[in-house]
């Protein structure tokens, strides 16, 4: 159920952000469609790519609201201060209590809850020979996984410091 809540979620912002005219509010409701689907890897048991498509979006989302910012200057400056303020605040608090019954569902530490973390802990150390369980499973079981992960952090970092860098930009005023 709360799959198909989010899918219809982020159908709805999708939408919002091809039909919104303002550009800014539309790069934050493109966000809002990465932040949806980073919920939908948690749901389905998935917490690395989560986490992945978190960095990402974030990571996109300061490409994209750099970009269009000084486009949208309008909003930014008129007096809008107090529902700019507002919607922050709603945002935040809205953001802990998801994150307060979020990480209230985790289970007790060290009780697996899926059978593949349960064979990682118990064979862990007899076919990888190492101490660590941690460096077993991101080094050894999921080695493919984890270099695609690092591509993809490590792509959009790179992307960042290209839109960032002070040099060779042209200054159009």
């Amino acid at each position: 159920m709360e799959l198909q809540v989010l899918l219809l979620f982020m159908i709805f912002a999708a939408v919002v952000a091809v039909e919104i005219e303002d550009l800014l509010s539309s790069v934050i409701a493109v966000g809002a469609v990465g932040l949806g689907l980073s919920l939908a890897f948690l749901i389905l048991k998935a917490p690395d790519l989560a986490i992945t498509q978190l960095v990402v979006e974030i990571l996109c989302l300061i490409i994209l609201i750099r970009a269009t910012i000084k486009k949208d200057l309008v909003l930014v400056k008129d007096g809008r201060w107090l529902f700019n303020t507002v919607s922050t605040l709603v945002f935040i608090c809205f953001f802990l209590v998801l994150a307060y019954f979020a990480l209230k569902e985790l289970p007790h530490f060290g009780q697996p809850i899926m059978r593949v973390a349960k064979e990682y802990i118990a064979y862990g150390l007899q076919e990888t020979g190492a101490t660590n369980i941690v460096t077993s499973v991101i080094l050894n079981f999921r080695a493919y996984d984890t270099l695609g992960e690092v591509t993809v952090l490590f792509t959009a970092v790179i992307g960042v410091l290209a839109v960032m860098r002070k040099i060779g930009r042209i200054n159009a005023k």
